[in-house]
């Protein structure tokens, strides 16, 4: 059976590897939102254009769809976040409101929302989607983006208990791959280090901080398998998954890695002047595979030797 299937943010990191993986599968008509951006140019991908904070269009865009996955946010690097921590938060709220009403409104059979782990405390062990304490303190880098996060996950569930349709709330670590933001401007660690290494010329690379903090890192092809066997197999209302790599590497083996992988010879100098968050959170996954048989499948290494690829054909 064909279902129609509505991925919203499709231009973006996340949401194109989603759009243009299941534009590839037989059974799925797919649609995709764009707003700023240009819209995908995808045979089997039909755009629509829309503004997600406007009512209006978050109902006509949704309206008719079986699957919605929320793949649209306003995000932002270490450096955004550290001079303007409320900048991303208002609109996204808006935009999750706005889609999750509109979702119970037209009896969309199943929603997933994507939050993150921005909300874990630091931790050297490997942490369950349970261990979430409210009571220890948000980094404060995170505290605005974390409380959002976790209302949502918590407003999902809320509608999955009305009995009309099907919620999975999806905390994921950190994504890299294919189409993420390679700005260094907007970038997160992985993608930001991948510019500077890829366009260095004078035998250095500069890391914000430290380099001590740590980071579940996990490719964009993991994930997107993750999506497609939920909506294959979830069978309760509401679920909550954490989705990553399961351990962590520091922001100086993960530089490290990526010069080794590159095939350059550069020296990293550590500007301590920089914003960094010093925070180390891995994501225990053992519920996602106790539930629907997933688990990462690409190494650490061979995905920054797929990335480091992608960058070179593709972003230059």
């Amino acid at each position: 059976m064909m279902r129609k299937i509505l991925i919203t943010g499709a231009t973006g990191f996340i949401g194109r590897n989603l759009a243009e993986y299941f534009a590839s599968q037989p059974n799925f008509e797919v649609y995709g939102t764009y707003f700023s951006s240009l819209p995908l140019d995808h045979s089997n991908i039909k755009m629509l254009h829309a503004n997600l904070t406007e009512r209006a269009d978050v109902h006509r865009v949704i309206e008719g769809k079986d699957i919605v996955i929320q793949a649209a946010a306003i995000t932002s690097g270490i450096q955004r976040i550290s001079q303007n921590p409320h900048s991303i938060i208002a609109d996204n709220a808006i935009m999750n409101s706005l889609i999750l009403s509109s979702c119970y409104d037209h009896h969309v059979s199943h929603v997933l929302l994507f939050s993150c782990a921005i909300m874990y405390h630091s931790s050297k062990k490997p942490l369950k989607e349970t261990d979430l304490d409210a009571n220890k303190e948000i980094y404060p880098n995170y505290f605005g983006g974390a409380w959002n996060k976790i209302y949502f996950e918590k407003m999902c569930e809320f509608y999955a208990s009305l009995g009309i349709n099907k919620y999975t709330a999806i905390r994921h670590s950190n994504i890299y791959g294919p189409y993420d933001k390679y700005d260094l401007e907007k970038s997160h660690v992985f993608g930001a280090t991948i510019t500077k290494v890829m366009t260095a010329t004078n035998g250095k690379i500069s890391v914000w901080g430290t380099g001590e903090e740590e980071r579940d890192l996990l490719h964009i092809s993991d994930l997107v398998r993750f999506v497609e066997l939920v909506i294959l197999k979830q069978e309760r209302p509401f679920e909550l998954y954490n989705v990553g790599y399961g351990r962590s590497i520091s922001i100086k083996n993960l530089v490290r890695e990526i010069i080794n992988c590159s095939g350059k010879e550069l020296e990293i100098e550590y500007d301590l002047s920089k914003p960094s968050n010093k925070t180390t959170v891995s994501l225990d996954c053992s519920k996602a595979k106790k539930d629907l048989g997933w688990q990462p499948e690409l190494s650490l290494k061979r995905g920054i030797r797929h990335t480091l690829e992608w960058y070179d054909k593709h972003a230059k």
